[in-house]
């Protein structure tokens, strides 16, 4: 199997020894985006909602690097501080982006710090030779 390691200015760099995403076999492996902008690392808004776009907006910057969208995700988990108050709210939001047939999605209760949603997603990408596309490292099936 070949991996290739996906980077974007567009999106908060990783905190820690992960990529901002992997594609493997055509298939991009997102990890989890934060509602960080991408350039100061300041977090953006203080709402539920505030807080999704921004998140979303970063997932938004790391498909699109690999020739991605929306439309390719198949797979979302999402990470709330709070789901009893905030899932209405980031639903509302992340369904603007998103459509039918809608991505499988789960959602769970997190400890997450200082903001109030993580996303990460499972895409298609189908365009794998991106300037984003940073380096490969062979690995056996």
């Amino acid at each position: 199997m070949n991996r290739q390691r996906v980077s974007t200015e567009h999106a908060p760099n990783p905190a820690g020894h992960y990529s901002q995403a992997i594609i493997a076999h055509g298939v991009l492996y997102t990890a989890g985006q934060t509602p960080h902008h991408p350039t100061t690392w300041e977090l953006v808004g203080t709402t539920i909602e505030e807080q999704t776009e921004q998140a979303m907006r970063n997932i938004a910057a790391v498909l699109e690097s690999c020739g991605s969208d929306f439309s390719q995700v198949v797979k979302a988990t999402v990470h709330l501080q709070n789901p009893a108050r905030d899932f209405a709210g980031f639903n509302e939001t992340y369904q603007r982006f998103v459509s039918d047939p809608y991505p499988a999605r789960t959602t769970v209760g997190s400890e997450l710090g200082d903001f109030l949603v993580e996303i990460d997603v499972v895409a298609l990408c189908p365009e794998r030779t991106s300037a984003a596309l940073i380096g490969s490292s062979p690995h056996p099936d």
